[in-house]
């Protein structure tokens, strides 16, 4: 529900969006836009987007898994450059 969303966005001023699929020409990027479209004035930082890494592999272990999608590591440490604005 893009209403929602952008209500969200708006009371919160911070946004983070994970998703499995990579960063690049993904559906979290398109959000990622819609969200700056609507609610530029209410963002008190970058939106950040969490993915997994730009590769043509699919990770089919836990040490590429590990690496090239998103953790719970990768997303704290984007939750504390939010926070850090």
């Amino acid at each position: 529900d893009e209403e929602a969303m952008f209500s969200l966005a708006k009371r919160h001023g911070k946004v983070i969006i994970v998703t499995e699929e990579s960063c690049e020409c993904s559906f979290g990027l398109s959000l990622s836009g819609r969200i700056q479209k609507n609610c530029f004035e209410y963002l008190d930082a970058p939106i950040q987007l969490v993915g997994s890494i730009d590769t043509p592999a699919i990770p089919l272990n836990s040490i590429l898994e590990e690496t090239l999608l998103p953790n719970a590591s990768k997303v704290s440490n984007a939750i504390e450059k939010l926070l850090g604005y």
